[in-house]
């Protein structure tokens, strides 16, 4: 009993300890060019939080795929068996180290460069207490936009499509066998290059490659609840919500697409469609940088969105979308790198509430 108690102390203080740390950009991100140099060297395992179909279209070589969306797990009537945590302990270990990651490992996650599927694994690693891990900051775009060899791939790329549309020309001009047998020709060689470049190239295409397993423990006294919220919290801040308004000491933010707030689209698992009531609608579109293609928006224009919805730092702030691990999670660290402490994700999201008839909502 003594033993359990300690247990329990330890795990309350950590979380303490975790919530009144300052998280800065530099404690998240790692930027391409630094990333770089990291591709192969042991101790290090890139991440992307994106799908297998994605995967195979291209990923940073040498990387493991972890789909953010899989990391939450539930079973078919959204219920989480060891909430607020993503999945069970034992589950979490063996699953992180069947892709080859240890708990000395650097974990460098990313996805295509919009963010939510890499803050999807960034929270994930981060609530069972893991402390090496990063967010590549631009993704996968990131890293072939430096590639210099990407930028020969790119040039013969351009060069095939060029020849082909000339190919397509001939054959409508009913011009000479002779010539089309020589574009044709020309069209194999530069079909040639590209495949060769790709070899070469730091994004590749393909399936996973075969992976070593590793041990993995979770300390279940360094669990970082700070990242993460249950039901039960977020049931607490609806009733404060309803209760006192705009003072209210919580904020729930839904990170979804406004068809999905409405209720207009259910998402297949969910019985219910619509949302949380009091929450406010903040769609994780807004914090990310479409036009430099970077994971998240300037510090000061995040600011100002949070600021016109009136989210105050002295809050208590869940945010939730369909799984918990992807679009919630862009905004838990956006929140986070902007300096409010008592934010965290909904790891039950609408996965969890839409499913449980005993819960209100909103259409």
């Amino acid at each position: 009993m003594k033993k359990r108690f300690v247990t329990v102390c330890l795990i309350v203080l950590t979380g303490v300890l975790n919530l009144n740390a300052e998280i800065t950009q530099e404690d998240i991100f790692i930027s391409a060019d630094e990333a770089i140099k990291l591709i192969d060297k042991k101790g290090v395992v890139f991440v992307t939080g994106d799908s297998q179909t994605t995967y195979e279209l291209g990923h940073i070589k040498g990387s493991v795929q972890m789909y953010a969306h899989d990391l939450h797990k539930s079973d078919i009537l959204g219920k989480m068996e060891c909430k607020p945590l993503f999945r069970c302990i034992g589950d979490a270990s063996k699953y992180i180290g069947d892709k080859g990651i240890d708990n000395d490992t650097l974990v460098i996650a990313y996805d295509d460069f919009k963010g939510p599927n890499a803050t999807g694994v960034y929270v994930f690693f981060k609530s069972y207490g893991h402390k090496k891990i990063k967010i590549l900051n631009g993704g996968r775009a990131a890293m072939m936009k430096i590639d210099p060899q990407q930028k020969i791939y790119d040039e013969l790329k351009k060069e095939y499509k060029t020849i082909k549309k000339e190919l397509k020309k001939l054959k409508k001009s009913k011009t000479n066998q002779r010539t089309i047998d020589a574009k044709k020709e020309e069209l194999d060689k530069a079909a040639k290059a590209m495949k060769d470049q790709e070899k070469n190239l730091i994004v590749i295409k393909g399936k996973e490659p075969k992976i070593e397993p590793k041990n993995y423990f979770i300390d279940i006294s360094k669990i970082d609840y700070s990242w993460i919220a249950d039901k039960k919290d977020i049931k607490a801040a609806v009733e404060d919500i309803l209760k006192k308004g705009k003072k209210s000491k919580y904020a729930i933010i839904d990170a979804r697409s406004m068809d999905e707030i409405i209720g207009e689209r259910k998402m297949d698992g969910v019985a219910r469609g619509g949302h949380i009531p009091g929450a406010k609608f903040i769609e994780w579109k807004n914090f990310t940088d479409f036009k430099n293609k970077l994971s998240f928006k300037e510090l000061d224009l995040m600011q100002e969105i949070f600021d016109g919805y009136k989210i105050k730092k002295s809050q208590h702030i869940y945010t939730y979308c369909q799984v918990g691990s992807g679009r919630g999670t862009q905004i838990v660290v956006a929140l986070k790198m902007l300096g409010y402490k008592n934010a965290k994700v909904y790891t039950g999201s609408w996965d969890e509430w839409g499913n449980d008839m005993n819960l209100p909502l909103r259409r």
